[in-house]
This record gives C-alpha cells, sequence and structure tokens, in this order.
C-alpha cells in the first residue's frame, strides 16, 4: 500500500508544477495621479528593459488612456518584473500599479 500512495503523491505533485509555471502573461500598467510621469519612465527602462523611447511611449498611453499593454512574458517573469516595478515605487513612497494577465 506504502508504494501506491508515494505513486499517486508524485504524480500530483507533478500535475501541480506543471499548471503553475506554465504560459504566458500580459503586464499592463494602470496610471495613477500621484507617481509622477519620469518615475515610470525609469522604471520601464530599468526594469522592463525599454528604450527611453518606448518607455515614454507607454507611459504616455497609459496616462492618456488609464491603462497600457507593457509586455507579454512567461507568467514566473512577468510577476517578478511587476515585483520588482512595485518594489521601486514603494521604496520611493509612489503606488505605482502594474497588473499581471494570463494568456488565455
Amino acid at each position: 500500500m506504502q508504494a501506491k500512495v508515494e505513486q499517486d503523491t508524485e504524480r500530483d505533485l507533478e500535475w501541480q508544477v506543471a499548471e503553475s509555471t506554465g504560459g504566458d502573461a500580459k503586464v499592463l500598467l494602470h496610471n495613477d495621479d500621484v507617481t509622477p510621469y519620469d518615475f515610470v519612465v525609469r522604471v520601464l527602462i530599468t526594469v522592463f528593459e525599454f528604450s527611453a523611447i518606448r518607455a515614454v511611449s507607454v507611459t504616455q498611453r497609459a496616462h492618456v488612456t488609464g491603462v497600457a499593454y507593457v509586455g507579454t512574458y512567461a507568467l514566473e517573469d512577468a510577476k517578478h518584473k511587476v515585483g520588482q516595478a512595485h518594489a521601486m515605487a514603494r521604496a520611493a513612497g509612489y503606488p505605482l500599479t502594474l497588473t499581471v494577465e494570463l494568456e488565455p
């Protein structure tokens, strides 16, 4: 009986790992009335490795429309980058918000 329990547990763990690490995710930048424009541009350049022109373009789109597409990344990379951006913003005292949405 012990061998069957170990096999079932191993099979369940394999399924959970595949489920939790797969897929791509969109990162979205949300506008707010507090975080300075230049700070957002700096975050996009530093964390997402954007050129200055691309960072300004994405920041401007968020400023005008309320939300802007930053990019599509592997889920874990998206979470990591958003975490880095939020850490930079919180350290500077800003409420900058980026979200991660799973791709279908």
